[in-house]
């Protein structure tokens, strides 16, 4: 597996990361079980794979529990990332959209983190979304104090604005900003990445396989679990899934061309933008896994990327990605 360093921070993970929130309940069916996932996240270290993502959130806290579990016997070839800044307490009112970012509330939640993830420090914690009632300033200095104490070890922020990203990396310098970015979702390009090479700040994407619409795999028969939060999503209606099809062919035509799958070019094309960009495509199943890392064996010439973003460029995406209380807190 290729290694990638996350800007300038001196942290190198593999080019391919794992994100994991599928892997537990909170975000629709679980496909498989609890071991099984345990396993899979263990073949993925067998496969290169050293870079694991979670959430607080996601579960909430199952899943930093699974992940923790999974990689205690194999803590010193990995790096896990995980999240805070949800309020899970009965004070997460709509005025702050569940948003709790407060400095004791990091500190309270982040101690909690390692006790779930069996760890003595966090590789990379990022801010999960921006809370407008906490000053940036006031998030960094926190994480700051956590890495000077030994808890935290980088600092991420994700979904956050260009200006609040300068703000934070003036008081405690950023390691790398988790967004969406993919081929249907290409808003990065306008200012957030020209920033963060500005600043030497790596870009981790989730979601870069559109959060399975690129692959393919999804149309607008598709029918989703009740659970899974994808069927509240404007861009997943079924008008919307039928009317970006016309996105999915261009990747079809491509991965034709290239012998790869569908997945593959659209990592690919993720891999290709900057040195140090890592796309953590998430999957429940080992053939998947193995199908992503495929990817960065994909080479896709100048050329290539030069047709393909021209080709892309020309299709509009129907609807919008989140409803409007998600898509609120985001860009901030």
């Amino acid at each position: 597996m290729q290694k990638r360093a996350l800007g300038t921070s001196g942290l190198e993970v593999s080019a391919i990361g794992l994100g994991c929130m599928r892997m537990s309940a909170g975000h629709g069916e679980v496909a498989g079980t609890k071991k099984e996932m345990i396993a899979l996240i263990r073949g993925a270290v067998e496969r290169g794979i050293t870079f694991f993502d979670t959430a607080q959130v996601y579960g909430p806290f199952v899943n930093e529990k699974l992940v923790g579990e999974a990689l205690a016997p194999l803590r010193d070839q990995v790096i896990i990332a995980t999240k805070f800044g949800f309020n899970f307490g009965p004070k997460a009112d709509s005025k702050s959209q569940g948003l709790c970012s407060r400095p004791e509330y990091i500190r309270q939640t982040v101690e909690d983190s390692l006790k779930r993830l069996r760890v003595d420090a966090i590789d990379l914690l990022y801010q999960h979304r921006v809370d407008p009632d906490v000053p940036i300033e006031e998030v960094a200095g926190t994480v700051r104090d956590l890495i000077q104490q030994g808890k935290v070890k980088h600092f991420g922020l994700s979904e956050a604005g260009a200006q609040t990203i300068r703000r934070a990396h003036a008081v405690q310098p950023v390691t790398a900003l988790q967004s969406e970015y993919s081929l249907w979702w290409k808003r990065p390009e306008e200012e957030i990445i020209s920033t963060l090479e500005e600043l030497g700040i790596g870009f981790v994407p989730y979601s870069p396989l559109g959060k399975g619409y690129l692959t393919g795999t999804i149309t607008e028969d598709t029918k989703f679990d009740p659970n899974d939060n994808r069927g509240t999503f404007p861009r997943f209606s079924p008008a919307a899934l039928k009317a970006n099809r016309g996105l999915v062919d261009v990747i079809q035509a491509f991965a034709e061309h290239k012998h790869a799958t569908l997945a593959q070019i659209a990592l690919a094309w993720l891999l290709a933008q900057k040195p140090w960009i890592v796309p953590i495509p998430g999957t429940t199943k080992l053939q998947r896994l193995e199908e992503n890392i495929g990817s960065t064996r994909v080479e896709l010439t100048a050329n290539d990327l030069q047709e393909l973003n021209s080709t892309t460029a020309k299709i509009t995406v129907e609807g919008d990605r989140y409803p409007k209380d998600l898509e609120r807190m985001t860009y901030r």
